[in-house]
């Protein structure tokens, strides 16, 4: 079975992208973070264009799914905690 170059969705930080390379070479990502971190330093290559062009044309990966919550795609999102109530007419530790 090939291997496919996938945006990781259980270990995301910000896009996924990075972690779903980690993922394809079997390495640890925050490994492949810190390496990205240090060459965007450097400023080799202009790093951050990269990113977002490896953002844009890494598709996700279909069949793994990040704990609970997932896309619109007619499944069920988890339930989002509701907000205590907070008394507005409190001001006296003013």
């Amino acid at each position: 079975m090939k291997k496919k170059l996938t945006k990781s969705r259980n270990n995301v930080i910000l896009t996924g992208t990075l972690a779903g390379i980690a993922e394809y070479f079997n390495v640890d990502s925050t490994i492949v973070r810190v390496l990205y971190v240090f060459i965007s330093l450097l400023g080799i290559g202009s790093p951050v264009f990269l990113y977002i062009v490896l953002a844009l044309l890494i598709p996700t990966n279909p069949e793994k799914h990040a704990g609970g919550y997932r896309t619109n795609y007619g499944k069920q999102q988890r339930q989002r905690k509701e907000a205590e109530k907070v008394d507005e007419d409190d001001w006296s530790d003013f």
